[in-house]
């Protein structure tokens, strides 16, 4: 098993085909235009078996807002592993790198995690943000309310309150 890193731009058609592929699998059907678009952009974690991937991780640029304060984030999309390789570590060997570019480029790590993949999130240092979840969207800021409990966030320097407000930049389809 071999884990590669490279930007969208360095990525071919053929992977990023390959990739999406693996990503309609694993999210069953459910990932949308959108949410293909928001994993694209930035550095991307690539686990593959017998030159097939099997594994999938990237890490875009966004802004949080944290306290108020605009902070760049690294933002976590598109983790998944084919079923046939689940429950080997390639997750935590996808998030490797990933983590790694986060603590390198930015203020702060976020993702949107599900219930299911909370704890592993949780062992790695993640932590749920316990506030309340808002979007800069264009008429405003907005309550996301159904994002409570679901953002966790990476800190790369010093300690962060994470009892206090959260809001991310807007985006289509899904904002965290």
């Amino acid at each position: 098993m071999a884990i590669s890193t490279a930007s969208t731009a360095d990525l071919g058609a053929r992977e990023l085909a390959e990739v999406r592929r693996l990503l309609d699998e694993a999210f069953e059907g459910d990932l949308t235009d959108e949410d293909w678009a928001h994993a694209l952009g930035g550095v991307h974690a690539v686990a593959r078996d017998a030159g097939l991937i099997v594994g999938h991780a990237s890490v875009v640029a966004r802004t949080l807002w944290v306290a108020g304060t605009p902070t760049r984030c690294g933002y976590v999309e598109a983790v998944a592993v084919g079923a046939d390789w689940r429950g080997e570590g390639i997750g935590a060997r996808l998030m490797d790198p990933i983590e790694d570019v986060i603590r390198e480029r930015f203020a702060i790590g976020g993702l949107s995690a599900t219930d299911e993949a909370l704890g592993f999130y949780r062992r790695r240092g993640w932590r749920e943000w316990e506030g309340p979840t808002f979007v800069e969207a264009p008429e405003g800021r907005r309550r996301t309310p159904d994002d409570d409990g679901s953002v966790m966030v990476l800190p790369v320097a010093g300690d962060l309150d994470v009892a206090g407000e959260i809001a991310c930049d807007w985006r289509d389809g899904d904002v965290w």
